[in-house]
C-alpha cells in the first residue's frame, strides 16, 4: 500500500469520521493520527476533562447533569472552541463524536471560516449483517486478545490460542444491544451525514468491508480528492 503523504506535503485539516458502531472508525483514526501527528478531539474526553479540572465550563456541565439535563450544544461548542486553540491542531485533527447535531455542524462551519481548510466528512460504510457478525462474534481473552467466531475463530472453540484461557463475550456485544446502538446511531447521526452530503465537496463514502489497509488507502484517496490535492489525480490513474 502506498504510504500516506507526510504532513509537510499534505494537510488533512479537520476530518470528521462517520460510521455505525463496529465499522472501524477508531482504527482508522489512530492511523491518521500517527501518520500526520494530529490529535483526535473527542467531546466525551473534553467533557470529562473539564469536569475533572473543575473549569467554568465543567462546573456548568456538572450542574446540568446533576439535574438530569443534557449538556446543550452551546456548552459543547465552547469546549470544542477551547480545544481548537491548542497548537497541536495546526495541521488538522480527527473529530470524534462531534458534531452530533445540525446546530453543532453549522457552528463548526462558522468557526472554520478563518481556518486554512473546512471540515470534511468521511463516512465508512459496512453492511449491517457484517457489523452484526463483527460485534456479536467478538470474543476476548483475559489478556485482551480479540477473536471473532466468524472471521477469526480460535483453534479450539472458546479457548485462547496463546495461553489457553477462556474467551468471554462482553455484555454489550449481544444482538439486542447491537440493534439498540444502531437505532441510536441512526437517530443521532443521519441528519449530520445528510448535512455534509448536501454541502458540496466535503463528503465521501468509503467501503469499510475490506482489509484495514485497503480502507486506509480508500480514506487517503478520499481526503486527497476532497482537498483537491494534485496527488489525487495520480492515484486515479493507477
Amino acid at each position: 500500500m502506498k504510504p500516506l503523504p507526510n504532513a509537510s506535503d499534505f494537510l488533512p485539516g479537520p476530518v470528521l469520521m462517520l460510521g455505525a458502531p463496529g465499522v472501524g472508525k477508531g482504527t482508522q483514526a489512530q492511523l491518521l493520527m500517527a501518520e500526520f501527528n494530529i490529535p483526535q478531539i473527542s467531546t466525551g474526553d473534553l467533557l470529562r476533562e473539564h469536569r475533572k479540572n473543575h473549569t467554568k465550563l465543567g462546573m456548568l456541565a456538572d450542574e446540568l447533569m446533576s439535574k438530569g439535563q443534557l449538556v446543550p450544544d452551546d456548552l459543547v461548542n465552547d469546549m470544542v472552541a477551547e480545544r481548537f486553540k491548542q497548537p497541536d491542531t495546526e495541521h488538522g485533527y480527527i473529530l470524534d463524536g462531534y458534531p452530533r447535531t445540525i446546530n453543532q455542524a453549522e457552528w463548526l462551519d462558522t468557526q472554520l471560516v478563518a481556518y486554512l481548510l473546512p471540515v470534511v466528512a468521511v463516512h465508512i460504510v459496512v453492511p449491517q449483517r457484517v457489523l452484526l457478525e463483527r460485534i456479536t462474534g467478538r470474543r476476548i481473552s483475559p489478556a485482551g486478545r480479540i477473536y471473532n467466531i466468524y472471521t477469526n475463530p480460535p483453534k479450539v472453540e472458546g479457548i485462547c490460542d496463546i495461553d489457553g484461557s477462556k474467551l468471554e463475550q462482553r455484555k454489550d456485544d449481544t444482538e439486542e444491544v447491537f440493534h439498540e446502538r444502531m437505532k441510536a446511531f441512526d437517530a443521532k447521526t443521519a441528519a449530520v451525514i445528510d448535512y455534509y452530503r448536501t454541502h458540496g465537496g466535503r463528503f465521501a463514502e468509503v467501503n469499510g468491508d475490506q482489509p484495514v489497509e485497503d480502507v486506509t488507502k480508500a480514506i487517503r484517496a478520499a481526503l486527497l480528492k476532497l482537498r483537491h490535492h494534485p496527488e489525487s489525480d495520480k492515484d486515479s490513474e493507477q
